[in-house]
């Protein structure tokens, strides 16, 4: 895979459009797996009740990647993730999640040949403002050479 032409064909391109519906059960279950103990993330009577701000990364569209990436037989493995929340997000928002490929980098190591993959998902409230982003790094290493 050239990293050029990965970029050139792939790059700033959507893939995927869902939806969500932020179900305050779903809030506090979070909440509270993550061991979060404010009453705004764990009790829906909270006049301030909302999702903590890592909620979003539990959203995930139809796809990952484009369809037409080629991967060739490999399988990239999750590099971690990154959320920036823009707005508190509330129980019984509507959210659209918008996915494109927002970086593609590689990086040498010991081990060969890593090539990176940030999916970016944009999230949007019912008034098409900007609610969070959430980018799900993904590492496709490549065998060494021998």
């Amino acid at each position: 895979m050239e990293i050029e032409e990965l970029r050139e064909k792939f790059l700033k391109l959507n893939f995927d459009e869902a939806e969500f519906h932020v179900d305050g059960d779903d809030i506090v279950g979070f909440a509270r797996a993550c061991g979060e103990t404010a009453s705004r993330y764990t009790d829906a009577n909270d006049p301030d009740f909302q999702a903590p701000p890592t909620f979003p990364a539990r959203f995930h569209g139809r796809r990952m990647l484009p369809r037409d990436i080629p991967l060739e037989g490999k399988i990239p493995l999750d590099a971690g993730k990154a959320v920036m929340p823009r707005k508190v997000i509330r129980a019984g928002t509507r959210l659209v999640g918008k996915s494109y490929l927002n970086e593609i980098y590689e990086k040498t190591g010991r081990s060969g040949r890593m090539i990176f993959l940030v999916s970016r998902m944009e999230l949007f409230d019912e008034a098409d403002d900007l609610a969070c982003i959430v980018d799900s790094r993904m590492v496709v290493r490549e065998r060494p050479r021998e």
